[in-house]
């Protein structure tokens, strides 16, 4: 371990003031904390510049992921998001009314509710798509491609070794107390 990295000076000092905690993860588990308050804050940056927030992309990016005609029923739309029924309803009721949505009873005679992107719903989530996904391109430049694969390849290994232990979790903003 390198005590001029930070990270590591955290585990170094642990490791002095308690010899024989287990101290191994943190060179992972902080990392990987420290990277996705980086990600994360970015992207509300990139965001904010175009006036949308996360949960409003996260919406308008499964229904554009749908294909033609963009549109899901609100099951569909928490199965693809992992939110609850509530969270889902609240997303849509804010982009219905930015016009970036519309909300309409499903033709079978049901109760569901369909949402279907609009003409400026699908142009912003355009835009948006092209911002962040190619700002985190750059965020990822000082890695090599095959770097970048690897990494891919740990995190994935990481994330389904996780997901099988401890439960499908539905996956909530890093660090709240919605798991």
């Amino acid at each position: 371990m390198d005590e001029n990295d930070p990270v590591d000076a955290i585990a170094l000092a642990w490791r002095r003031e308690r010899p024989g905690t287990p101290v191994d993860g943190i060179g992972v588990v902080t990392r990987i904390w420290h990277l996705a308050k980086l990600f994360g804050d970015d992207r509300r940056r990139v965001l904010a510049a175009e006036h949308a927030d996360t949960a409003t992309l996260d919406l308008l990016s499964v229904l554009r992921r749908s294909g033609p005609p963009y549109r899901l029923t609100t099951r569909q739309l928490q199965d693809h998001t992992m939110l609850t029924a509530g969270a889902i309803s609240q997303r849509v009721a804010r982009a219905e009314a930015e016009g970036l949505v519309t909300r309409s009873p499903l033709d079978d005679g049901s109760r569901a509710v369909v949402v279907a992107l609009t003409p400026a719903g699908h142009d912003l989530v355009e835009r948006l798509v092209d911002q962040v996904l190619g700002r985190e391109a750059d965020l990822l430049s000082g890695l090599t491609p095959e770097q970048q694969a690897d990494l891919t390849d740990l995190l994935r290994i990481l994330h389904q070794d996780l997901m099988s232990r401890l439960g499908n979790r539905k996956i909530t903003q890093v660090g709240s107390a919605d798991a």
